[in-house]
């Protein structure tokens, strides 16, 4: 009885152990040539890429490629032109294989059009198709070609690498633009601007007193010119010199000149920059008693001490430069090759005030080496 027990027990021990090695034993998959029109690798390369790709899966016992560049020559068999289901069928029959991958790169026009077919030799039909349309990036094949692989795999993958590798008119960025370094929204822009704090006031005061019979807002219209000095990654740093005229809605001139630096997203098109801004306007030397601004001529004529007197706006004034600190984010909507950047600027609050805006703008796309 005990060596019944005993036998049964080595019995199950083996059925277990090749039960064991039956699930650890993998299909075994070969990758010949892949067909090439109009990219850069050779039909070989492109097989060894799309190899390489596959044993990361590790799903398959691929086979090395210098066994199969042996069985090959051994056996006198012509894999230069095989891509056809019966041909590769012969082929892994003699290399005894229980799957084949093959497939074809091609160039039409801008896009590269990736097919990938997997043909189980037993059966003799094509267990997967694959078909991924990239745009035309030769230096991300390695990348393309994971891709492919890994959606007919069904595999997750890098939805946003698959976006900038497939996407026409996705942000541009180091990836879909390898040649191009950076973008550049340089370009129109019109907009409105809103005027708060003794500014206001002084353009709302009347031009008997000085004030310029005006509404405190104006509409702006000038061009952005920038330069990108950075681009890594998602994001660009920039430099921006903006020169504007406002105030011609209000019979005035304002010209304005803005110098600003900062960041770009490229992947999301939101932006923010901050710099200096340098206006022109009349000033005069005047001081505010009660509600009342005077200038420092008519203060003396009244006989009035312990005024604060400062440059203030003044419509029969003096043309004086104004400066300030101005702060923008933005985001620019794409449409087509088209850019439109929408712009928030704010400056910070200074004694004569603040003012707020939005501007808006429009270029096509544009790059540069």
């Amino acid at each position: 009885m005990k060596k019944m027990n005993v036998i049964a027990a080595i019995l199950c021990l083996l059925i277990s152990n090749f039960t064991v090695l039956a699930q650890n034993v993998r299909p075994t998959l070969t990758v010949l040539n892949i067909d090439t029109k109009g990219v850069q690798l050779e039909p070989s390369q492109m097989g060894n890429l799309v190899r390489i790709e596959i044993e990361k899966l590790n799903i398959y016992d691929v086979t090395d490629r210098y066994d199969v560049a042996y069985v090959v020559q051994k056996n006198n068999l012509n894999i230069t032109n095989c891509y056809g289901k019966l041909c590769l069928m012969e082929i892994g029959n003699v290399i005894k294989s229980d799957y084949i991958l093959t497939g074809s790169s091609e160039l039409y026009g801008e896009t590269i059009v990736l097919t990938l077919r997997l043909v189980n030799i037993k059966s003799g039909s094509i267990d997967k198709t694959t078909v991924v349309e990239f745009l035309n990036l030769p230096l991300e094949m390695q990348n393309m070609t994971a891709i492919a692989i890994r959606k007919m795999f069904d595999k997750p993958i890098d939805e946003q690498l698959f976006g900038r590798l497939t996407k026409p008119f996705d942000f541009d960025n180091a990836i879909n633009n390898p040649y191009k370094t950076i973008i550049n929204l340089s370009g129109p822009r019109f907009g409105y601007s809103l005027i708060f704090g003794e500014n206001a006031e002084r353009m709302r005061a009347s031009s008997e007193s000085g004030g310029f019979d005006a509404y405190p807002a104006s509409f702006l219209f000038g061009y952005q010119f920038e330069k990108q000095y950075l681009n890594e990654g998602n994001y660009q740093a920039l430099f921006e010199f903006i020169p504007m005229i406002g105030g011609l809605d209000q019979q005035m001139f304002i010209p304005s000149i803005s110098f600003l630096n900062g960041f770009r997203n490229t992947r999301t098109g939101w932006e923010v920059a901050i710099g200096p801004t340098f206006s022109l306007a009349t000033y005069s030397m005047m001081g505010k008693i009660g509600n009342t601004y005077y200038t420092e001529d008519e203060i003396k004529e009244m006989g009035i001490s312990k005024v604060h007197i400062r440059p203030t706006l003044h419509s029969g004034g003096v043309v004086n430069l104004s400066t300030s600190l101005i702060f923008a984010v933005g985001k620019t909507i794409k449409s087509g090759k088209m850019n439109i950047p929408i712009n928030i600027f704010g400056n910070i609050p200074t004694k004569e005030g603040w003012r707020i805006g939005i501007s808006v703008g429009y270029n096509a796309k544009n790059t540069q080496m």
